[in-house]
């Protein structure tokens, strides 16, 4: 959801290229502004989602479209193909998020970011329904953002988990040349008597390089899940640490 910033020539510069400096000034004044709607579509060798494989550590496909308002507000959709419903004895191979939310700034460096999201799992016959809503808020200081996450609903499925919150804190480095880096860490707590053992901290290390749109990932990611708590029909650990590499293209 990020827009690209232009900048203007320095006068130094407009010396320098002689009459041909407004030309070219006026060109950039001339040229479209970046289009509010943008789209995104990739694959991964698994997805995770705070730290625990969604795919059963198979591949998924993924992709969404994103609006953002000059006002601040944006909506947007994602959708990636999972395997957990299925495994839990429900219907759905589909995930759907839509969410929708405010951006503003407060200071140079600091902004927040609050919103709402609905996770949809269309036919999942889970009881309770793995459907699930939270609503969150941020704050991104310089290269770090803050988050907290706080469900208003049961968090996917587990029961009387009303009130479950996700904490994170994320980084985001500019290497240069296109690359960037970004550490994670955060903490699930799922609420409700007898959901402790569900509660877990997760953490990743995740490298990207930009070639125009392009944007392939390699991530180490683990959990300290407690064993026995997020298993796979084959008895695999789902939370257990491992490498994910993927491939997006932003448009």
């Amino acid at each position: 959801m990020k827009k690209p910033l232009l900048s203007t020539a320095l006068s130094a510069a407009v010396l320098s290229l002689g009459a041909a400096a407004p030309i070219d000034a006026l060109a950039q004044a001339a040229a479209p502004a970046a289009s509010p709607l943008t789209f995104n579509v990739g694959v991964v060798s698994e997805y995770r989602y705070r730290g625990i494989s969604q795919t059963r550590f198979q591949p998924a496909v993924q992709g969404g479209p994103d609006y953002a308002f000059s006002s601040g507000f944006y909506l947007g959709a994602w959708a990636s193909t999972i395997k957990w419903i299925k495994d839990a004895k429900g219907g759905a191979d589909v995930e759907l998020d839509l969410y929708g939310g405010y951006k503003g700034t407060i200071a140079e460096g600091l902004s927040y970011d609050v919103g709402a999201l609905r996770y949809v799992y269309p036919s999942n016959g889970l009881k309770p329904s793995a459907d699930t809503q939270e609503i969150y808020g941020a704050i991104t200081a310089g290269a770090f953002t803050v988050k907290y996450s706080h469900a208003t609903s049961n968090l996917f499925g587990f029961a009387d988990s009303t009130g479950s919150g996700y904490l994170d804190v994320t980084g985001s480095f500019d290497l240069g040349s296109g690359y960037m880096l970004a550490p994670h860490v955060g903490h699930q707590r799922v609420a409700g008597k007898g959901n402790g053992i569900y509660s877990y901290t997760d953490y990743s290390l995740t490298l990207s390089k930009d070639f125009s749109g392009v944007v392939p990932s390699i991530s180490i990611i683990g959990t300290d899940a407690q064993k026995g708590s997020y298993v796979a029909p084959n008895g695999k650990q789902l939370g257990r640490s491992g490498v994910v590499v993927g491939l997006k293209y932003n448009f």
